[in-house]
């Protein structure tokens, strides 16, 4: 059985959030085979995939080295990569059922372009201790599935190095404990609008490089913020940093970005 190592939302191999993904299956091994997999690449996900009758549609979970989540973009772009550059899969459009609904992802020029449901955060007032967890105070504090702190500036954001332990136990009135998302405008003349980190300590992983589901929320804000529907983020994980693009569609949000094989590899404990 073949697995692969893929670099989302990365413009070239060693940037963006890497991802396992391992080769469709007929059928759903047991979830403690899914978990041991996970746990064994020790990436943040590890996409599994289910075959259907259509050969464009598929069922998706994904498995952080510590527990199943209900959603994760960059897994997602990375199984689509998979789908369409490694295993040449008949189609130029996705469908993926998964634990948040059906996710969508179609070939756009050299990106992939996935819809997602979007997550319009709603404003609310800090938490008690998140200043201190993040050792910077917040200018605004937004909550939907996850927190987002609204930070001063750019660099603020770059240079946080917050207290993980702390973050774990953040919650306030967002769906998840143990999520934070921070950011701030990007600085004149940078190529994108917003910098941003997502800090998730909450499922194991203390920062995540680049992260579909934080700007399924992060993507509605600032389209209200910056009265326009689409918003270039950068996500500025130390030493990596990933690029996702963002479209507003009401309800829906799309997530636009490239990805990269960097791994090819056989799994030889089979379910």
């Amino acid at each position: 059985m073949r697995q692969w190592i893929v670099d989302a939302f990365a413009e070239r191999a060693f940037e963006g959030n890497p991802a396992g993904v391992v080769e469709p299956l007929d059928q759903w091994p047991d979830e403690r085979w899914m978990q041991a997999v996970a746990m064994e690449n020790n990436q943040a996900e590890t996409a599994f995939l289910r075959r259907t009758a259509e050969p464009g549609r598929f069922d998706l979970r994904w498995f952080t080295p510590a527990q199943e989540v209900d959603l994760c973009g960059h897994a997602t772009l990375a199984s689509a990569h998979v789908l369409f550059t490694e295993l040449s899969v008949g189609t130029e459009d996705l469908a993926f059922e998964t634990r948040s609904g059906p996710l969508y992802v179609r070939r756009l020029g050299d990106q992939l372009e996935m819809d997602f449901p979007a997550d319009r955060p709603r404003r609310t007032e800090a938490p008690n201790g998140l200043a201190e967890a993040l050792g910077a105070e917040p200018t605004e504090v937004w909550a939907g599935r996850y927190l987002v702190a609204v930070l001063g500036s750019a660099e603020a954001v770059r240079r946080l190095k917050p207290d993980i332990a702390a973050l774990k136990a953040m919650k306030g009135e967002a769906s998840e404990a143990g999520h934070v998302i921070i950011c701030a405008p990007a600085d004149a003349g940078e190529p994108v609008e917003v910098v941003d980190r997502f800090f998730a300590p909450g499922c194991g992983v203390d920062e995540d490089p680049a992260t579909g589901s934080a700007h399924c929320i992060l993507g509605p804000l600032y389209a209200e913020k910056l009265g326009q529907p689409t918003v270039r983020f950068l996500q500025a994980y130390p030493g990596r940093g990933g690029r996702i693009e963002t479209e507003d569609r009401g309800g829906r949000v799309l997530l636009r970005g490239r990805a990269v094989t960097v791994v090819e590899g056989r799994l030889r404990a089979a379910p």
